[in-house]
């Protein structure tokens, strides 16, 4: 994935602009939105778990919590807010560059994350000639960067909305908002145009809500839900090539 492109997406036209970044430009074609955690890898890799340890420590440390309660109070915001640092930000005096560093930052990637093949595979069969493909995190843009390049997929994507831990306000999935966001910054105008697909049951009910056409990531280990979040649900990636073939090369 092109740096320049990756950075101008953070905030905007205007930032862009003024750092010397062109803006996001207008597209015709359909934009295909992907999370990244959970989604682009499995989750037996067991990432999310290791995040949650390293952010009740964050949380049992700088806020001078025992462990239960800083377990508790973590999963209290990231149920009421989406993110357990929304709850930092509004609630406490933290830096949420600091709290990148120490918590997203510091996952042990490396050892866990290998380059996909098929993967790799079943993006580069979506056809790009009418389709734009875009990143779409509630985690930082350096976490996202570090995924997709391990994943050995970062150059099949043309940029990346994320969560920006430095903005005064976070905004992050399933806001209205931040899905108004991601087409600003993709450059798309219709919600007709626009796919998605999340492992988060909220954030998919969030894009279809939106408008989008979207589909609930639900691994064949995982609990289903008791009322479908969207349109579509899905097992593993590789279904999309089922529920959205329009947006295939033809075999």
């Amino acid at each position: 994935m092109d740096e320049m492109a990756m950075n101008g997406t953070s905030n905007g036209a205007a930032n862009g602009a003024a750092n010397g970044i062109s803006p996001p430009q207008p597209t015709d074609k359909k934009v295909f939105f992907f999370d990244i955690d959970n989604c682009l890898y499995p989750s037996s890799f067991k990432i999310h778990e290791h995040m949650s340890r390293l952010i009740d420590d964050y949380f049992q440390s700088h806020l001078a919590l025992t462990r239960e309660d800083a377990t508790k109070l973590h999963q209290d915001y990231y149920k009421n807010y989406g993110l357990a640092i929304e709850g930092l930000v509004r609630h406490h005096q933290i830096d949420p560059m600091e709290y990148n560093r120490l918590v997203d930052d510091a996952l042990p990637l490396e050892d866990i994350i290998k380059p996909d093949p098929n993967l790799r595979k079943l993006i580069e069969d979506i056809d790009r000639s009418k389709v734009k493909l875009w990143l779409f995190t509630n985690a930082y843009i350096t976490h996202g960067r570090r995924v997709v390049k391990m994943l050995g997929i970062d150059d099949l994507f043309e940029g990346i909305t994320y969560c920006d831990y430095a903005a005064e306000k976070l905004l992050c999935k399933p806001a209205p908002a931040m899905y108004a966001k991601a087409m600003r910054e993709a450059g798309v105008r219709d919600v007709e145009r626009c796919y998605f697909v999340d492992d988060s049951a909220l954030n998919a009910t969030g894009a279809k809500a939106y408008g989008w056409k979207a589909a609930h990531l639900v691994e064949a280990e995982a609990k289903v839900p008791a009322k479908p979040a969207c349109d579509h649900q899905i097992k593993s990636l590789e279904e999309l090539r089922d529920v959205f073939p329009e947006v295939f090369k033809p075999a």
